[in-house]
């Protein structure tokens, strides 16, 4: 999935969560995260912190890779 903005980027977040079964709270419970962190997060906050958004992100066996465009 092509990540272009915080709503791409939350809804991969959310649609990896569901994959794997996970509700927010447990994410939040083993994340240390609140649950209306998590929400922000997946509907697109633009205020989220970067670093806990890559955590959840490797939390949640996704990898992040920046690649130039065209490659």
């Amino acid at each position: 999935m092509r990540i272009t903005d915080a709503a791409s980027f939350g809804e991969a977040l959310r649609r990896r969560r569901k994959e794997l079964g996970y509700t927010q709270a447990f994410l939040s419970d083993f994340s240390g995260f609140s649950v209306s962190f998590i929400s922000d997060l997946e509907n697109g906050k633009k205020t989220a912190e970067l670093e806990k958004a890559i955590f959840l992100a490797n939390l949640l066996g996704l990898d992040l890779d920046l690649t130039p465009r065209g490659w």
